[in-house]
């Protein structure tokens, strides 16, 4: 666990950088560091690391304070990652880079050298390449792999995107992404908020050398005070819900107005366009409607996962199965998911009044069992080549 006790640091008297600044990182969390140049998010990384010492107040690792911890201890707990992969690198080639950190921490042996092998491959690196010979994208990995390689608990990671194309951007945080998934605590300094969307789980927001908020991601994101405190710019679909009812009123409650991601979006405007549709999609591919997408009015029936969109006609999605009055050529256990709604072509006549059917549309593929289509006066599967 990272602690920051009203921390205030400086790199000469006359120059305070940091000015009072309190926070907790808790094992295993994902947090991102934001605000704009000269917030003071860097600095608060090295003072993790202990390149840094605080002038005042304190920073704890797992409890105990830097300045009471040996460079080499702080090393083994904490991977530092540069912002330049050339301010890092600093071996003739490949593989001497991944030992550098065993050799340094004195932990160069036998299970360090067959672990680099292991890292080597995994990276699909050149072990006797020259990394300064290496493109920046590449040059990034390897500055990553050598804290990889090395397995501390905490990786601080300072702007580990910046100057990387789209491919490599996903490349490096594909890494991080696992390195998280198996355990390790991450902390990024990142401005791109589309990375941070799609990776943190929590934020801090700093500003002017002081932490002005922190919490989950999209409660910091869709904070519009905080936005403005600190200059931000929220990511796009953020960016887009928030302005939707600023022109619009109306949409206030309407669940575009609270999406975050893409696919949040996607399923509100589905949602209020064919609710039924909305509906199928969520069933088969998403499970159970979060409340918060809802279309307006939507409820959750008591039988089965039900759910009844008023318009026109009434609207039912139905998880398994289909009322007695349908005509299978197969079992109703075959059957995962079956949509009747109000915005097909086609008339059934299995429900207490005509409803239409449709089931056609890729968005309602189930993932088990098969669609149904309207032939015939009846409803058939799907076969392996198409319709029946």
């Amino acid at each position: 666990m990272i602690e920051f006790r009203d921390v205030h640091a400086s790199y000469d008297s006359a120059t305070p950088i940091l000015k009072g600044v309190s926070f907790t990182v808790r094992d295993g969390e994902f947090v991102a560091f934001v605000g704009t140049n000269g917030a003071g998010k860097s600095t608060a990384m090295r003072l993790v690391n202990g390149l840094l010492k605080p002038d005042s107040g304190e920073v704890l690792i797992d409890g105990v304070p830097t300045a009471q911890l040996k460079t080499s201890e702080l090393a083994r707990r904490v991977g530092f990652l540069f912002q330049n992969p050339d301010s890092q690198i600093c071996s003739p080639t490949v593989r001497e880079e991944l030992l550098f950190g065993f050799r340094a921490t004195g932990r160069l042996d036998a299970a360090a050298e067959q672990r680099v092998d292991q890292v080597i491959d995994q990276f699909g690196f050149d072990g006797a390449a020259d990394p300064f010979l290496l493109n920046r994208g590449t040059r990034q990995l390897l500055a990553l792999a050598s804290i990889v390689v090395l397995e501390p608990p905490v990786v601080v990671l300072d702007e580990p995107t910046t100057g990387l194309d789209f491919r490599e951007c996903v490349k490096v945080m594909e890494v991080i992404r696992r390195l998280h998934e198996r355990g390790t605590t991450v902390v990024m300094v990142c401005h791109d908020m589309e990375v941070v969307a799609d990776f943190a789980e929590r934020v801090v927001v700093m500003s002017a050398g002081e932490v002005v908020d922190q919490g989950p991601t999209f409660e910091v994101l869709r904070n519009r005070r905080t936005l403005e405190r600190a200059n931000l710019v929220p990511p796009q679909i953020v960016d887009i819900s928030l302005a939707l009812p600023l022109m619009n009123p109306s949409l206030n409650a309407h669940p575009v107005a609270h999406a975050n991601t893409l696919d949040d979006m996607r399923l509100a405007v589905v949602s209020q366009a064919a609710p039924s549709r909305a509906a199928g999609m969520l069933e088969t591919k998403h499970g159970e409607m979060p409340e918060r997408l809802r279309a307006p009015g939507a409820q959750e029936l008591a039988t089965g996962q039900v759910f009844e969109i008023p318009g026109d006609e009434p609207v039912l999605a139905v998880e398994r199965g289909m009322p007695p009055e349908a005509d299978f050529p197969e079992s109703p256990d075959d059957v995962t998911n079956v949509l009747a709604g109000s915005t097909g072509d086609d008339q059934a006549d299995f429900a207490p009044e005509p409803m239409h059917v449709d089931v056609t549309a890729q968005v309602f593929k189930p993932d088990r069992g098969k669609r149904l289509f309207y032939a015939d006066n009846e409803l058939v599967p799907e076969t392996e080549g198409g319709r029946l």
